[in-house]
């Protein structure tokens, strides 16, 4: 079977993407307007900013070039998923537990479409949503989309809890001066 653009480029570009200390997120080629774009989406464990992409970028497009499993002209695109990311792929999913998510489903279960909450558990075939204490197991033929939710109380929290750190490392180094 002939692989697709994506799985080609997938094998291609691995090995330097991941040498560079990032993982490959998803892969999308397709026409935007009369434009064929080819969109690398990567991540990282620290987050991805506009000096990883670039990075990413000077890195892929000359094996891309060189191999050129592409016929014609495409813009290459090379981009980070975002704090509210789809999950498309159990990798997605299990990289995903223990951060906020909503899943909307084919059709209503317990009278809902939809249910947010924290990723509690994944086990490949169903996952597990804890929203106010009330777990809600779903199987992954009943989701119809699965994204993340960027959860601005808990960056709050994370950066109040930077902010402490910062002051009581200041307050000891003021201490050890004296």
């Amino acid at each position: 079977m002939k692989k697709s653009i994506s799985e080609t480029v997938r094998e291609i570009i691995t090995p330097t993407v991941e040498e560079l200390g990032y993982r490959i997120w998803d892969i999308t080629f397709g026409k935007i307007g009369a434009d064929y774009h080819l969109e690398i989406t990567i991540d990282s464990d620290s987050g991805i900013g506009i000096e990883d992409c670039e990075k990413v970028h000077r890195a892929i497009d000359p094996l891309l070039d060189e191999k050129d499993p592409i016929e014609g002209f495409y813009y290459l695109e090379v981009s980070s998923p975002g704090l509210e990311r789809e999950l498309r792929t159990k990798e997605h999913i299990r990289l995903s537990i223990g951060q906020p998510v909503e899943a909307k489903l084919y059709t209503a279960k317990d009278g809902k479409k939809s249910f947010s909450g924290r990723l509690a558990d994944y086990d490949g075939e169903r996952l597990t949503i804890e929203e106010g204490g009330v777990l809600t197991v779903l199987s992954a033929e009943e989701i119809s989309k699965i994204h993340t939710l960027y959860d601005d109380a808990a960056e709050a929290a994370d950066i109040r809890e930077d902010e402490r750190k910062t002051q009581a490392e200041n307050a000891g180094d003021e201490t050890e001066k004296q």
